[in-house]
């Protein structure tokens, strides 16, 4: 799905990514995700070939942390910072992974073979999980720049945490792809925040 969209639609990938990465934080502070936004995050990644933004997320509804957190950055002067910058780093390392054909092509493999597991055993489900964190950890994870997430120490020490963080956060990327394909930009997260604002109000009525 390659085409230029509304602002409206764009934010929506824009969306999918912010919340996918505020559940990357929660994971790296807690140990634990929010369940519901998990599998918004992680069933996106299955969804390679959906006809639009919102089919890759379920329905609009699944994207409101995501919605509710774009208005709370762009709409108030309280802001926390780190997030923005996951963003970017997150944006950045989208484009350089699809400059590498050959990665791609080994990312979306890997994908598909775990395909079958997702839809028996759930997209968050731990052995679907470390999977993906696996993926994530032998390909992207090689990318410069680096996405590094700061936590609690004592999460970030064991390893089935580590796997979730990498696994959600190949659905930031996901995510990121999709906010590209709609047209969207990193200059776009960094100049047109009167817009997104407007595309995100409109979504959350």
């Amino acid at each position: 799905m390659t085409q230029n969209t509304s602002m409206s639609t764009r934010v929506l990938a824009l969306a999918g990514l912010v919340q996918a990465l505020a559940q990357v934080r929660r994971v790296a502070d807690t140990g634990q995700a929010n369940a519901a936004i998990l599998t918004t995050a992680m069933d996106s990644v299955f969804r390679i070939d959906a006809p639009s933004p919102t089919s890759v997320y379920g329905d609009i509804e699944s994207l409101r942390p995501g919605l509710t957190l774009l208005r709370d950055y762009f709409g108030t002067s309280q802001r926390d910072e780190q997030l923005p910058r996951l963003v970017l780093a997150v944006m950045q390392l989208e484009r350089r992974f699809v400059r590498d054909a050959a990665m791609g092509q080994r990312v979306q493999a890997g994908i598909r073979a775990q395909a079958g597991n997702a839809e028996r055993l759930g997209s968050s489900h731990p052995d679907v999980m470390s999977a993906l964190g696996s993926l994530y950890a032998e390909t992207l994870s090689h990318l410069r720049p680096r996405v590094l997430v700061q936590g609690n120490p004592h999460y970030l020490g064991q390893a089935t945490v580590v796997a979730e963080v990498r696994a959600i956060l190949l659905a930031a990327v996901r995510s990121a792809v999709l906010w590209r394909q709609c047209g969207g930009s990193l200059w776009d997260f960094l100049l047109r925040r009167r817009d997104i604002l407007a595309a995100v109000r409109e979504h959350l009525g």
